[in-house]
């Protein structure tokens, strides 16, 4: 089985993940999740904290020589900002907690749930992990899982399809005019003249001190049938994937395919035809699935998308509660961002990524990449010849 645990505060010494149930012999270096972690760090609108670190990944076990071990691997990712906050973010008896305290849960964030949940009057107890930061473990697991997926075939690509209530003209794009189209994009958008029109209204939303939400979409090429299962609930792909999605931070939506669309259509207009060609296999013409039927791949690219609301954080803060006095006031502010559309669209490659990667593993897994190559290859053959 395929699983990672993340660890960490947003201003603690490091990020940390633990993944398990990589094969031995996957060529893997520092270098390559770097470029991923740089991604998630980009895009226009992002906050002052994205100044301040510069996310680079150290491997405390699991890889050598660049190849993996088969053994748990172990990642590190430091927080540059830490040097500002050891005394106050300090596990010891004796850390300055009188100090940063945030008393005034902002609306819209886990600040009051999470401290009702676990007793705490100093909401900075509940923000430090319920932080976007944690997200950069995220991505380096994620990253990893990506790795694996490309020696199998499957490429990950990500876009933002809407932004602050601006859609992109990007529906029929294939995966080449994808790739070029985001090659220069400021926002994960390959619509450059709406791109155009995105950046200004984050501008907009900058000077009137207030954030943007908007979609992003993950889409995963050369996934072939037969990952997931339609047998048991926590077993169907789409319902995995919509998790991983609607687990990170400010997400509360997520489609598969036409998604929300398809309850407003008839039936007609939104089921796949299904087509045979020997040396082929079984293929559609359209794809409003969006890859998946039943819980199971079908074939055909998988689709997927998250909704991200604006964040909470807002220089014009809206009206909240003191959790000591318990007299009105207005909410919090911490260092946040605009919009940070663009760095959920990287963050949701990652988790669809190693959702995939989980189900590849559990379709044709083994011990050795080589083991994992041979059994994937068996399958795309039966594919080809059924």
């Amino acid at each position: 089985m395929l699983r990672y645990l993340t660890a960490g505060e947003s201003h603690g010494p490091a990020l940390t993940a633990i993944v398990e149930g990589l094969p031995a012999g996957l060529p893997l270096t520092a270098a390559y999740i770097n470029r991923q972690l740089a991604r998630r760090q980009g895009g226009y609108g992002r906050g002052a904290r994205m100044k301040i670190e510069s996310d680079t990944v150290s491997f405390l076990s699991g890889v050598r020589g660049g190849l993996t071990l088969g053994s748990p691997l172990a990642l590190l990712v430091e927080n540059e900002d830490w040097a500002n906050w050891s005394e106050i973010m300090s596990a010891e008896p004796g850390a300055r907690t009188d100090e940063r305290v945030v008393r005034r849960p902002r609306p819209g964030h886990a600040d009051l749930a999470g401290a009702l949940k676990y007793r705490h009057q100093d909401l900075r107890n509940v923000l430090e992990r319920a932080s976007a930061r944690e997200t950069a473990a995220r991505v380096a697991a994620g990253s990893v899982a990506r790795r694996l997926l490309e020696e199998l075939g499957i490429t990950i690509i990500g876009q933002v399809v809407q932004l602050g209530g601006l859609s992109a003209a990007v529906e029929n794009l294939g995966l080449e005019e994808l790739k070029a189209g985001l090659v220069h994009s400021r926002l994960n958008c390959a619509d450059p003249a709406m791109e155009q029109r995105m950046l200004e209204t984050i501008d907009a939303a900058l000077a009137a001190g207030d954030t943007l939400g908007g979609v992003f979409e993950v889409r995963a090429y050369g996934v072939p049938a037969g990952l997931g299962s339609y047998t048991h609930w926590d077993r169907k792909l789409d319902g995995r994937l919509a998790a991983a999605l609607m687990s990170i931070q400010a997400v509360k939506g997520v489609e598969v395919g036409l998604g929300f669309a398809a309850a407003g259509r008839r039936g007609s207009q939104v089921q796949d035809e299904i087509f045979y060609e020997p040396g082929r296999g079984f293929y559609r013409l359209n794809n409003r699935a969006g890859g998946i039927e039943g819980g199971v791949t079908n074939g055909e690219t998988v689709v997927v998308r998250g909704a991200m609301k604006p964040i909470p954080t807002l220089n014009h803060p809206l009206q909240s509660v003191d959790m000591i006095t318990r007299k009105p006031s207005r909410a919090a502010v911490e260092r946040s961002d605009v919009c940070a559309v663009p760095a959920a669209c990287v963050i949701g490659e990652a988790l669809v990524a190693w959702e995939l990667a989980r189900a590849c593993l559990e379709k044709c897994g083994g011990d050795s990449l080589e083991e994992l190559k041979d059994n994937w290859n068996r399958h795309l053959s039966f594919l080809r010849k059924v």
